[in-house]
């Protein structure tokens, strides 16, 4: 009976002890949360797991609360990763902290060993993916081939004809069908085999009038979108995985080999066709051009094809991207679509003789003068950026210009999509789609690169700004001149979390051709 007394006791205190001794845990749980709120700028940090417990409970809106965070922090806040990962870092939109890392500091926060360990399967060393003199060179004969006379008038002779040969035409059979559909996956179809043939010189038909499904482009838009899934999980989740080949990780290591497997099949075919012709002007072949002329070496056969990876992977979806918004906005503010009308008939007008409104082809001089429809894209990027948000790796500690310590190793991130959410940069109208604020005097305005890093800045300042610009001029006016685009109603547009500001449901829409070709101008 003693013995099973004491037994009786010991249990109880045993599960006393144990009652207490969580509750103490939690408590001190409680008090590190409490704690942490006070004294921490920012999102909260939870003890052991750090930020990304925020991050998942907000994934659905998570560029939104990124800016809130920002807002509340005063426009910069530290965080930290999982206790013992090494994930720590900054979060910014400060202007002057963009210009110190970009520019004034440009060796010290390079894409670092995180962003390129994590892309590099797929990237290898192409331009988008490499620091330092590897980077140099890319970009210094990047930079003389993309700005050749040659170069530039094939890219938009391939721009114009794939505009009015397919896009027109498929949007016009869908536009017949009588039903709604996905603007953007069709905007999507047009960037890809746009860059695709700028870059390889080869035409993947995914804007076929049957709107086929390509594998290439099918393989490539999984390839990018399960890269990123590495910057989310931990290195010692992602790493084995690969290892084994289980997992995402197994389907992104197929969709991969199909990306490589087009891109090294088009590379010999190119490097043939040097053989019987030298009148190519794609991207690929002046590269391999200039290999041979110069008799360097600049590019072996690997990094021809990771050059040419990477300039599709920056190419394919920021244009359509941007387009998408651009039509929603110009749809939920008709003003400036009558606006862009007026535009666009004014300089139909000093034609000299009349154009079929079926027949009419744009020049680079009318789309240039085109100021208000541009004025109006860059207010969709500022609004909408292609790249929400974007980050560098610091070297060595550094302090920021506004006073914030930045430790070795950190990872720095700015928010674009914060940037023109703050009254501080943009003014009180912030939130407003006003293209007026890109227009003094009926010229386009030019912004600080710094404020409005939508095309990078700084040395690494995208090559293909110009281009870009054309191609969604050309995009947006041959469409609104031919179609009233109006979004279903009732259709819900999030944004999805991608490398680029993709929709997250598309852009549904119905487009009916405009009987009435003029506008009131005012």
């Amino acid at each position: 009976m003693r013995i099973k007394l004491a037994l009786s006791s010991f249990q109880w205190l045993d599960s006393r002890l144990c009652w207490e001794v969580t509750m103490s845990l939690l408590a001190l749980f409680i008090f590190s949360c409490i704690l942490q709120k006070l004294t921490h700028k920012g999102p909260m940090s939870w003890p052991i797991m750090g930020i990304i417990p925020s991050v998942f409970l907000h994934i659905n809106n998570i560029y939104d609360w990124v800016t809130e965070s920002l807002i509340e922090a005063g426009g910069t806040f530290h965080f930290r990763g999982v206790w013992m990962g090494g994930y720590y870092g900054i979060v910014t939109l400060d202007p002057s902290n963009i210009e110190y890392m970009l520019k004034t500091k440009f060796k010290n926060f390079p894409k670092g060993t995180y962003y390129r360990e994590r892309f590099y399967d797929l990237l290898g060393n192409g331009i988008f993916n490499v620091d330092d003199e590897l980077w140099k060179e890319q970009r210094r004969i990047a930079t003389s081939e993309m700005h050749s006379r040659r170069f530039v008038q094939h890219s938009f002779q391939n721009m114009n004809d794939l505009v009015h040969q397919k896009l027109l035409r498929v949007v016009q059979k869908l536009v017949e069908s009588g039903v709604s559909f996905d603007f953007q996956e069709v905007l999507f179809r047009f960037t890809f085999d746009n860059i695709c043939t700028v870059a390889f010189g080869v035409d993947p038909g995914c804007l076929s009038l049957d709107l086929p499904e390509v594998p290439f482009a099918t393989a490539f838009e999984e390839a990018a979108e399960l890269t990123l899934v590495r910057f989310i999980v931990p290195p010692f989740v992602w790493k084995p995985m690969r290892y084994f080949g289980i997992g995402y990780e197994k389907r992104l290591k197929e969709a991969i080999k199909i990306v490589h497997h087009f891109a090294e099949k088009t590379l010999a075919r190119r490097k043939n066709d040097r053989i019987e012709s030298n009148d190519r002007s794609d991207l690929l072949s002046r590269l391999i051009e200039h290999s041979e002329v110069e008799k360097r070496g600049d590019f072996s056969d690997k990094l021809l094809r990771d050059f040419c990876i990477s300039f599709i992977l920056a190419g394919r979806d920021t244009t359509s991207v941007a387009l998408a918004w651009f039509f929603w906005l110009v749809d939920k503010n008709p003003e400036v679509e009558n606006r862009i009308l007026c535009e666009t008939n004014d300089i139909l007008g000093h034609r000299k003789c009349h154009t079929d409104l079926d027949n009419v082809v744009f020049t680079v001089e009318e789309l240039e003068k085109m100021v208000y429809l541009q004025a109006a894209l860059s207010e969709s990027l500022r609004l909408y950026p292609s790249v929400p948000i974007d980050f560098k790796e610091a070297i060595e500690e550094d302090v920021l210009p506004d006073g914030t310590m930045v430790r070795s190793g950190a990872r720095v991130f700015y928010s674009l999509f914060s940037m023109a959410r703050m009254e501080s940069i943009w003014g009180k109208d912030c939130l407003e789609f006003k293209p007026e604020r890109w227009i003094k005097d009926g010229q386009f305005v030019t912004e600080s690169q710094f404020k409005y890093p939508v095309f990078n800045a700084g040395p690494r300042l995208c090559l293909g700004k110009k281009f870009a610009y054309l191609q969604m001029k050309m995009v947006a006016v041959s469409i609104l001149l031919r179609f009233q685009v109006k979004v279903v109603e009732g259709h819900k547009v999030d944004p999805k979390l991608t490398t680029t500001l993709y929709m997250k449901h598309g852009l549904r829409v119905t487009l009916k051709p405009r009987l009435v070709t003029t506008a009131e101008c005012h």
